[in-house]
């Protein structure tokens, strides 16, 4: 049985370009839609009964669920989300649930009431079982999200294999003493982020203490009073690793506060390359996600969900990269230390 790939590749356009011809043939050119549409006569294509399903009932909008809509990691993956939706004729709706569960269990209701075609979870709270049996009745994708058992398209990085890169980046500076502030434990991507910490300790045989640990809520505030309370002990870090720009932001000020100086006396390592990081002084050296890329990525398989086609690979795990600044005194030293 032809698939939409099949016509897309005779017609020698996207699955994308396919999809428009059938939902919204008045955003095509009519030379494009003649030859999708010779390329379906000739294939006898047709689409799956899923996918009729939901062109009766389409609304052309899909559901977003932010868990913070001030926070800008959400706000550019968003933007990418956006961009792919109206390439293929589909409003984005906005949900910012301030990561309160109620409102994820509240938003499902828009697909139960046909209000929406399908959803786009970023960072759920929802436990996975949930997720699952939602994934059954309705189109769903999860982005910068993880899955323990991966069986919803969900778009993320390697949050083990970045934290780690991060961690031992300033252990290569030299510094024994590296602290972490972590995002929430209830998320596995901060459970990931602390495991990839704690694999560069160990790598380089050094114990990850508790006492060098303070778990977090990925804002400016708790990076603040964390660092506070690190830079209080007897033993204090010298070097910070936060699973969060606005967090590391946040400690910076608080290591300032105290006399501190950044890098110093302190070297800072952030997460996720917000566009404050690159402006603050000193600029704050981090893990850049392709937050944009990840948002087009999750609206790509969304449109293959609504279109009734098959997704083999359900983990879309994007590539980060370390960016190093100032905030990490990597410029001030001569060589880094062998790996």
């Amino acid at each position: 049985m032809p698939k939409m790939s099949d016509v897309a590749k005779l017609a020698g356009v996207s699955t994308a370009t396919v999809s428009r011809v059938l939902r919204n043939p008045d955003t095509v050119t009519p030379s494009t839609k003649e030859k999708v549409l010779e390329a379906i006569n000739q294939l006898n294509y047709q689409p799956n009964m899923l996918a009729r399903h939901f062109r009766r009932t389409e609304t052309n909008t899909i559901l977003v669920l932010v868990p913070n809509i001030s926070n800008t990691v959400f706000s550019e993956i968003v933007g990418g989300i956006e961009e792919e939706a109206a390439q293929n004729g589909y409003r984005v709706l906005l949900r910012n649930t301030n990561n309160q569960l109620e409102n994820e269990y509240a938003s499902i209701e828009h697909l139960k009431q046909r209000q929406v075609d399908g959803m786009i979870m970023l960072s759920p709270k929802l436990d996975e079982e949930t997720l699952i049996e939602i994934s059954h009745q309705y189109p769903i994708v999860l982005a910068t999200a993880h899955l323990e058992t991966p069986t919803i398209p969900f778009v993320s990085i390697d949050n083990v294999g970045s934290s780690e890169k991060a961690t031992e980046h300033l252990i290569r500076l030299g510094h024994r003493r590296v602290a972490h502030i972590s995002g929430p434990m209830y998320s596995l991507i901060s459970r990931n982020r602390y495991e990839g910490y704690q694999n560069a300790m160990k790598k380089h045989g050094l114990n990850p203490e508790d006492k060098f640990v303070r778990e977090g809520e990925f804002t400016y505030e708790s990076g603040y009073e964390h660092m506070l309370d690190l830079l209080s002990q007897k033993e204090v870090p010298t070097a910070v690793y936060a699973a969060s720009d606005d967090m590391a932001i946040g400690a910076i000020n608080a290591a300032n506060e105290l006399g501190v100086k950044v890098p110093e006396d302190l070297a800072v390592v952030g997460f996720d390359n917000i566009k404050f990081a690159s402006m603050f002084n000193p600029s704050l050296t981090t893990i850049a996600q392709p937050l944009h890329g990840m948002g087009q990525r999750s609206m790509e398989l969304l449109l293959k969900k609504l279109n009734g086609e098959a997704i083999s690979q359900t983990e879309h795990v994007l590539p980060d990269k370390l960016i190093i600044r100032d905030s990490c005194g990597a410029k001030h030293k001569e060589k880094l230390l062998p790996m």
